[in-house]
Parts: C-alpha cells; structure tokens; sequence
C-alpha cells in the first residue's frame, strides 16, 4: 500500500503547479491523493440508487511550503450543491448541544456581545444564532443555502435569515460580530473569502471576527483519513490560519482548539490596512510524511478488523452517517461487511449513505438486529453512543475511530 501511494505522488508531482489560494505562492507540493469520492457527503439521498451513483472527484491534497495552507488541488467548487437537502445538523448529540451553548456563553462574555448585532455565516439550520440572542445579543443575520424556514428554532429572537451564500453582494449588512463555524473548510479561494469579509467591515474596527475550522494539525498526527472528504478542500494549522488572517488585514487576538481539540478556533479584529505576509509560515512537513503513512497503516488496519469480524460472523453498524462515516466506509470499501448505519438525526434516517448506498437507520432499529460491534465515528461521541446502547439493552463491543 505504501509502494501504491508513493506512485501516486510521483504521478502527483508530474501536475501542473497551482498557486496557494491563501497566499498566491506556487509552491503547492501533493502529498496525499484519493481517487473517485462522493463530491457530497451530507446531501440527503432519498434513494440507494442516488446514493451510489451520486457524482464523484478526486482528492489532491497540497501543502504550501510557505504559508503552511492545505489544498485539494483537484477541487471543483463546480460540483457541489448546497441547498435545503444538505443535512449538517448537529444539534440532535445531547453532547453537542452542550458544547455549543458554552460556546455561545464564552464568546457573549469575551467578546461583550450584550446589546450588540451579529452575522453568522454559514449559519446551516440556523441552531447557533438564538443561542447568542438569547444569552445577551440584539439583533442577528444568518447567512446560508441550506437554511430551512420551517425548522427556524428562533421564537422571541430579532433574527433574519437570508437562504444564499455570503458574499460581497451583502457587504452592506453591517454587524459588530462576525462568526463563521465549519464553514471556510468549504471554500477553495481562502484569501479572496476573507479579504471580502475585512472589505465588509470597512472602517467599523471595534468589529470582532470568530471563525472555527477543523484542526488539520490533528487529522496530520493521527492519520485521520476519515476527515479527508471531498467538501473540505481547505485545511488549516492554526500558524497557517493566523497568517491568512492577517495577510487579509486583521489583527489576530487568539487562536484555540475546542471539542476534544478537533475544532480550531481563531478571533481577530480589523487592523489598518492588509498586513501582507512578511515571512513564510512554518509549514508542517514533518506532520505530512507522519500522516500520509500512518493513514495507509491505518486504512489497512481497519480494513482487515472489519473482515475478520465480518468472517467470524459478528453484525457490524457504523454509528455516524456524515461525512466521517462516508469517508471512512469509502476507504476500507466494505459495503458488504458492515450491515447497518446508524444517525440520531431524524432527517436523515431512511435516507442512504452516499457512495456506499447503506441505508441509514434509528438507533431504535438496533433493538431489532442487535450488532454485535458498532464503530463510532467521532470519539466525542463513544460516552453519549455507550449510554444510548446501554438503555437499549444492547451489550455491543464499542469502538472509535
């Protein structure tokens, strides 16, 4: 396996340069390629057909070796979608719900945000925005194709949703904080996205701006090649993300990791003027030649626990239909071995993993096909997956990813 992937760099390298979309550099070297995934991995398919037919890409990874930026190179913005069939919503984990209310709390006491009006974008079902309302802000606008009037939770709050995407059309919405939460992951001209929210703000500096992205720093350590999927074609350390900030004229306040460290964090302001980038970043090449091996290892690891445990007759369910749960099934291909997928989102349920075509089930169907093994696809989850397994008298062997 690592003689194959070793090939695919060679190939890889072969390929025309692409400048860095964080900072115009073409000094873009591949390090890690998966051919033939689903461009979409959380649109809700509504037939096995659909879902196994669903188009696909490939996957390019690339790090900048001056300002530290991860991108798929083979990205087509293009090919996705986004609209009310994509289901992100988190907010059915009890453990989620939690996370999200404290951050809500912190960031309405750290940034004084009583009395003040705020922009969300990327805002999904709309979940986060009430939460900030509610525990002290005026007035907010959430911005996002895939918001649902109907399943608006926003009763006794001054909030606009607006169904599309952020862009400069909308500069004229003016907010004393701008938050942007597992968005920018999806977005391929990093440099352009966020100089055009620093256009926005203008000469209103008392503005604050938080976004969360995925670490790539941890999914770099761990070879955590269930969170390589198609819709993230931007990938950032916190050094690589503090420094398009600043390049696109903020001034970096802090930086974090949330949610067992798989979340980065970053709050800024708007400084003078764009900063411009006076040195290059350190970029985590010793973090790339850990991760492309170690994902093969483990890719292979998986593959052959899964099969043996198919073969000694065990009933497997994945617990977890997004996109970990896509991208992981997709690696091992083991359409036959694993029987049931499980989500607690209801909007999901009967509808059908997309690339694989399993059908995605309640955890209430367990109680009937009783697995023997369920594979959690988020370890924040294990506690909350063994709680729920238990109250259903299910004694299955619990793993994580």
């Amino acid at each position: 396996m690592l003689e194959a992937i070793n090939s695919q760099i060679s190939d890889m390298l072969e390929q025309k340069v692409t400048p860095c979309p964080s900072c115009g550099r073409q000094d873009m070297r591949p390090f890690y390629s998966v051919r033939s995934v689903p461009v979409h991995s959380v649109l809700l398919m509504r037939t096995r057909e659909q879902a196994v037919t669903y188009p696909r890409g490939d996957i390019t990874l690339a790090l900048c070796r001056f300002c530290g930026f991860i991108s798929n190179i083979t990205f087509d913005p293009a090919a996705h979608s986004y609209s009310a069939e994509y289901e992100e919503t988190q907010s059915f984990s009890p453990t989620f719900r939690a996370f999200h209310e404290q951050l809500a709390s912190q960031l309405v006491k750290d940034c004084d945000l009583h009395g003040k009006t705020i922009i969300e974008i990327g805002c999904g079902k709309g979940d986060f925005l009430p939460l900030l309302c509610r525990m002290g802000a005026k007035r907010a606008i959430g911005f996002d194709p895939a918001f649902v009037a109907e399943r608006n939770p926003a009763d006794g709050c001054d909030i606009q949703f607006i169904a599309d995407f952020y862009s400069d059309k909308y500069a004229d919405y003016k907010a004393d904080f701008i938050c942007c939460k597992m968005t920018l992951e999806h977005i391929h001209n990093t440099f352009d996205f966020i100089s055009g929210v620093r256009r926005a703000i203008g000469n209103s500096i008392d503005t604050r701006v938080f976004f969360q992205v995925p670490d790539a720093r941890r999914i770099l350590q761990e070879g955590a090649f269930w969170d390589i999927y198609y819709e993230h074609c931007s990938y950032f350390t916190a050094e690589s993300l503090k420094a398009l900030f600043e390049r696109a004229g903020f001034d970096v306040l802090s930086t974090g990791l949330e949610y067992g460290d798989q979340y980065l964090t970053i709050l800024a302001k708007p400084a003078g003027s764009e900063n411009g980038l006076a040195g290059s970043v350190k970029a985590p090449s010793d973090g790339i030649e850990t991760f492309v091996h170690n994902a093969a290892r483990m890719v292979q690891s998986w593959q052959l626990l899964v099969r043996q445990m198919a073969r000694d007759g065990l009933r497997i369910a994945v617990w977890g239909s997004g996109s970990k749960g896509v991208a992981f099934l997709g690696a091992l291909g083991a359409t036959d071995e694993v029987e049931y997928v499980v989500d607690i989102n209801p909007y999901r349920q009967g509808k059908y993993m997309c690339g694989t075509g399993h059908e995605i089930v309640s955890p209430q169907h367990l109680t009937q096909v009783r697995p023997d093994v369920v594979i959690a696809m988020n370890p924040m989850y294990e506690s909350e997956i063994r709680r729920d397994l238990d109250q259903m008298g299910i004694p299955a062997r619990l793993l994580s990813v």
